[in-house]
């Protein structure tokens, strides 16, 4: 073991000392290695620095010196050479450089170039496409446009016609004389002088002279007899004098047939008698009219000629003009009586006041003589009144009872107090007389008069009577039409109606009082619409705004407006490089007034004018524009549909191709109306600007008017009104138009998109900036709001699209309180507008886009930034609804986006408009 031991260790020995040597080997490696270095560096440093500049070894030696030495003379010479070819490559760079960016901006413009030239490709093919239309549609129209027919005059010796078998049984195709009124005639009437006949002393000095005064301001009436189409004789209400009694039947018959233009049998000629009271004489009764046609309130069944006669409603304001603010409002529905009747009968007072209750229907009918209605209506109202159910009033006993014919309910007291019980009643009865003989009697016309006047609903009991200008007004309308036989169920039938039907009937009335009964000028103009409809004979054309234009000069050509560029690479439409193109005018003139007379009679503004077109007129089907009927029809990719190109290349939609027109306000502020028309240039479908000049000032001589490449027409106007604004200008030619402020800024694509949109809803207001009135709780009246809302009822018409018939109805029709009103605030057009539309059509108007304003950035600050603006709009709001007698505005929720908006689309694909 210790021999084992000590070898172990003699023999490692060696292995060890090797272990060391190489250990120590590499220690001195790694300091020869690391700090000799460092140590060198460190000496050859501080001998450098210590040497002094002119004893350096590694710095740089001033005056070339290192350069002088002989070894180092090349590398100089190379490196000078080196340099000189950096610096030329330098300069040879910088010029490359420079080209580069020369041909970029060359590059680029000719993309513009291309991409100008492919719009103005794509333009001009819209217009080839077009004119190809307009080419075949000249070629395949086989019904040219016809001109008016010479005026055709009538005979002067006038041999008349023909006798009928019986006046009695007279109508017009038996005792009217077409001949005399030709379709294009003009309707002309002559109206005999009064003064200048017998009876004419007999005649109420007020309804002469509120006659008188309708007739000089009637559009209809000629001074020249022998053109006349109608003739008009003034023959009543006469007042009886004690010291000279009223003509006789047979003198008046005589005095009749001597009228210069009477021709044996009055032909053409209409006897008008315009009754003040309930008691009117019935003096033509007895008297032979001949062809003659009465136009009176009170007829007997048998003397009444249906279809050639009218019923008039009685002349209540002769000379007074109704107040519109004092009529109440048609809202609360319900009032404090559920109806009422005041009136006496003297023939029934008798029977009515028996403490027996009357028999039965079915047991009066059986007797004889036939069954007393009046007794058993008596008897049902004054139950219905006990009965406590519901509030009414039922009086059958007057303290002055006005005279009444007889039959007839007189009426009670006098107007003043009945119009205050009718304000308190939701239903006024109206009960026809007794006698079935009298089918139509002054008194119920009084009675009817007076409850549309004040918005109770009239409940005629008794469908035997004839009602004033029954021939063409539906009177269910606005009124409830009940056979006396069924008043025992009257007060279940009151009861159903809803608050819908209530308010729509009493605003139906409330249209028809105002248009047909309110004045004497209405009445007449109401007899000459009865017999002018009658005949076939269309309206006058309502008038148009004599433009007076402004001289202006134009200058350079428009540019290019920078916001355009946000329609990307789509065109929008052709711009029209040929005349603009005018909407067609007047051609509905005659199915106007034949097939529409419901509408005309019944619907807002009434049928006393001819318009140019209107908002309402009827629809195409789709195919009737590939199967003959396609004059001026631009079907999208002609009747393939499309996207994109196919899309802006035609116009589509219902109707045919159109244009329309910008009517711009302005005031004094040319720099931005110049700015404003020059981003009109190159819009589509554009057919001219009018500029509607406000200012008594004219437009400065030095003032250079862009050129839009379409007609600028500046309008010089009276005064300084807002109502300017939708005056009807002759020199606006299209139905469309779009009405901006001069400092509203609108892109094309948004200009484009309300166009189209409009087109599809032409009777209402389609524009950009809401408003929405608001109910205030605390004062109980309207409010008008302009903040953000998810509800509107209003589209301002700074920029909004609208049908040029409401610039009539606008200017001619709406109540003249408004236009005053807006006169005297500088403020209010546009909220007038908008209740002028929902009044008419029931519907609120359509907001595009996301627009909630529109001015102009950096603009000069508006009549809207003052702060009264907003205090006058609650005023104006509140004023409208007391003009109209309720709140005409709607509530919407949407607004109107594109189609495919927020749709994706393949590769191959493009939208409608890409921002909207």
């Amino acid at each position: 073991m210790q021999r084992n031991s000590g070898g172990l260790g003699v023999g490692g020995q060696p292995w060890v000392l090797r272990r060391v040597r190489l250990t120590w080997l590499s220690f001195m490696l790694f300091f020869i290695l690391v700090f000799f270095p460092l140590i060198a560096h460190y000496y050859l440093t501080t001998i450098d620095e210590a040497g002094g500049p002119d004893k350096r070894i590694f710095g740089p030696r001033p005056g070339g010196e290192l350069c002088e030495a002989k070894h180092v003379q090349d590398l100089c010479r190379i490196r000078e050479s080196v340099s000189e070819e950096l610096l030329q490559l330098e300069a040879k760079r910088q010029e490359l450089n420079g080209e580069i960016a020369r041909l970029n901006l060359r590059i680029e413009a000719c993309k513009r170039s291309i991409d100008s030239a492919k719009q103005d490709l794509l333009q001009l093919k819209n217009v080839i496409s077009q004119t190809e239309h307009s080419y075949k549609e000249l070629m395949a129209q086989n019904q040219p446009k016809l001109s008016l027919p010479v005026r055709l005059l009538p005979d002067k010796e006038d041999p008349g016609l023909p006798p009928p078998k019986s006046f009695r049984s007279c109508r017009l195709h038996t005792c009217f004389d077409y001949a005399r009124c030709p379709l294009t005639s003009g309707f002309p009437v002559y109206v005999y002088d009064t003064d200048s006949y017998p009876w004419g002393d007999y005649i109420d000095p007020l309804v002469k002279q509120a006659f008188a005064a309708s007739v000089k301001s009637n559009i209809y009436v000629t001074d020249n007899p022998s053109i006349a189409c109608l003739y008009l004789v003034l023959v009543g209400e006469l007042q009886e004098f004690p010291s000279s009694p009223l003509p006789s039947p047979s003198d008046l018959e005589k005095q009749l047939k001597a009228l210069p233009y009477w021709r044996s049998d009055g032909h053409n000629h209409v006897l008008v008698h315009l009754a003040r009271n309930s008691m009117t004489q019935n003096f033509l009764y007895n008297v032979s009219t001949g062809r003659a046609a009465v136009a009176q309130s009170t007829f007997l069944d048998q003397q009444y000629r249906d279809g050639f006669d009218l019923v008039l409603s009685p002349l209540v304001h002769a000379l007074s003009e109704p107040n519109f603010l004092e009529v109440p409002p048609q809202v609360p529905v319900k009032r404090k009586y559920l109806f009422t009747f005041r009136g006496e009968r003297v023939e029934s007072l008798r029977s009515s006041l028996q403490e027996n209750p009357p028999q039965s229907f079915e047991e009066e009918m059986e007797g004889d003589p036939p069954a007393d209605f009046d007794d058993r209506i008596i008897g049902t109202l004054k139950a219905v009144q006990d009965s406590h159910l519901d509030q009414v009033l039922v009086e059958f006993t007057c303290k002055n009872p006005k005279p009444s014919m007889p039959t007839e309910w007189s009426l009670c007291g006098e107007r003043d107090d009945r119009l205050e019980v009718l304000k308190e009643s939701t239903f006024s009865l109206v009960i026809a007389p007794g006698d079935g003989q009298l089918v139509a009697s002054a008194g119920c016309g009084i009675r009817l008069f007076e409850a549309l006047e004040v918005g109770a609903i009239p409940v005629v009991l008794g469908d035997h009577s004839r009602l004033p200008y029954h021939q063409f007004i539906r009177w269910s309308e606005a009124a409830i039409i009940v056979p006396k036989p069924r008043v025992s169920e009257l007060h279940f039938l009151l009861r159903s109606l809803s608050d819908n039907d209530l308010l729509a009937m009493r605003r139906q009335g409330r249209f028809l009082w105002e248009t047909y009964f309110s004045t004497a000028e209405t009445v007449l103009n109401t007899i000459l619409a009865c017999i002018r409809t009658s005949i076939q004979v269309p309206a006058a054309p309502i008038n148009e705004e004599p433009a007076q234009e402004i001289p202006h000069k134009a200058g350079k050509l428009a540019g290019t407006d920078a916001n355009l560029a946000d329609n990307g690479d789509l065109d929008l439409g052709p711009v029209e490089t040929e005349p603009p193109y005018a909407s067609p005018r007047f051609l509905r003139n005659f199915t106007y007034t034949a097939a529409d007379t419901y509408r005309a009679w019944n619907r807002a503004p009434g049928p006393f004018h001819l318009f140019p077109h209107t908002p309402l007129d009827p629809v195409l089907p789709s195919e009737a524009k590939f199967l003959g009927s396609g004059t001026g029809f631009r079907p999208i990719g002609g009747g393939t549909g499309g996207s994109g190109k196919e899309f802006q290349a035609a116009l589509g939609g219902n109707v045919p191709r159109e244009q329309f027109t910008v009517v711009m306000l302005t005031y004094e502020r040319e720099e931005v109306l110049m700015n404003s028309l020059e981003r009109l240039n190159g819009l589509p479908y554009l057919n001219k600007v009018v500029v509607v000049w406000n200012s008594p000032k004219p437009p400065s001589e030095d003032l250079v008017w862009p050129d839009i490449g379409l007609p600028i027409v500046v309008v010089r106007t009276e005064k300084n009104s807002l109502n300017n604004r939708f005056l009807p200008w002759d020199a606006v030619e299209t139905e469309a138009i779009l009405s901006i402020d001069d400092d509203a800024h609108l892109r094309h694509d948004e200009i484009m998109f309300g166009f189209r949109v409009w087109r599809e809803a032409r009777d209402r207001i389609v524009g950009f900036p809401g408003r929405y009135h608001a109910w205030d709780l605390n004062h109980q009246s309207w409010l008008y709001n302009s903040n953000y809302s998810c509800e509107l009822s209003m589209v301002l018409t700074g920029a909004a699209f609208f049908h040029k018939y409401y610039a009539y109805l606008y200017s001619y029709v709406m109540p003249q309180a408004i236009r005053d009103m807006v006169d005297e605030y500088i403020n209010c057009e546009d909220i007038a507008m908008n209740f002028l539309v929902s009044h008419i059509t029931r519907k609120p108007p359509i907001k595009v886009t996301s627009r909630w304003t529109f001015r102009c950035p950096g603009c000069p600050q508006a009549l809207s930034h003052d702060d009264s603006h907003f205090h006058e709009r609650h005023k104006c709001i509140n004023f409208f609804v007391k003009v109209y007698g309720y709140m005409p505005l709607l509530y919407t929720q949407f607004r109107v986006d594109s189609v495919l908006f927020k749709t994706r689309l393949p590769h191959d694909k493009t939208k409608c408009f890409k921002f909207i």
